[in-house]
């Protein structure tokens, strides 16, 4: 792992929330891990993948782009999360824990969007 991307606090977030994730789709019954399951670790696996291919992309256009897309998956995951908990397949706390972090994860994202774009517009502007 790059040793930069790794000291991301938005992308050491999003790698625990995958691992937080994949906890919860093994814990699913075979039945629902072919349905829901894999809606949901493919969903909470892209956050950090898209940020990791932003985060390699030379071209700031290019990165802001995969930073969206993280946070669309971000997004998604919260979608999947309201529905295992709706469905009583996650807990509460569980649930609380997942939303706390992926809040957090969204904030940082955001933020992480905005410095790409001001890094890139010129001084006299």
């Amino acid at each position: 792992m790059n040793k930069s991307l790794g000291n991301l606090e938005v992308y050491r977030l999003a790698v625990g929330l995958a691992d937080k994730g994949w906890d919860i789709y093994t814990s699913l019954p075979k039945t629902l891990q072919f349905s829901i399951g894999d809606q949901f670790i493919r969903a909470v696996d892209s956050i950090g993948a898209n940020i990791a291919e932003g985060y390699g992309r030379f071209h700031y256009k290019d990165k802001i782009n995969f930073y969206y897309h993280a946070r669309g998956s971000l997004w998604e995951c919260k979608h999947w999360c309201m529905l295992l908990y709706r469905r009583e397949l996650i807990d509460k706390s569980i649930y609380d824990s997942l939303l706390q972090t992926l809040e957090s994860c969204g904030r940082k994202l955001n933020a992480l969007i905005q410095t790409t774009g001001r890094r890139t517009v010129p001084n006299d502007q």
